[in-house]
């Protein structure tokens, strides 16, 4: 959905503002929900990584995503873009799917 706003300016600005229509969760619901997750480090390209490809389909993976604000926010399911971070949940993500996910927290987070 978009909302168009004009303004009567000498070069007529026009202005197109996204709406979010996407549900939002905290990430201490997901942890509590799916347990504590692991970063996950691409080391090869993910069509030929079958650890990655094995999480995938169990719906454990979530990708975490900047802003241009600079704020972060996840999404359930795999999503290759430059400077993402993967996080591998020991639980299914499925009924997160189709949620943002907010209030990332690398406190909960497991370091080896």
């Amino acid at each position: 959905m978009k909302i168009r706003f004009s303004f009567s300016t000498p070069q007529h600005l026009n202005f197109c503002v996204k709406v979010l229509k996407t549900k939002t969760k905290r990430f201490s619901d997901v942890v509590d929900k799916a347990g504590k997750p692991a970063v996950y480090t691409l080391w090869q390209k993910p069509a030929q990584d079958r650890h990655l490809q094995s999480e995938i389909k169990n719906h454990r993976v979530m990708t975490i995503l900047k802003t241009d604000a600079g704020s972060e926010f996840g999404i359930v399911g795999f999503k290759e873009q430059k400077r993402a971070s993967y996080l591998i949940f020991p639980k299914s993500l499925k009924r997160f799917e189709n949620n943002r996910i907010v209030g990332i927290n690398w406190d909960f987070v497991k370091t080896r």
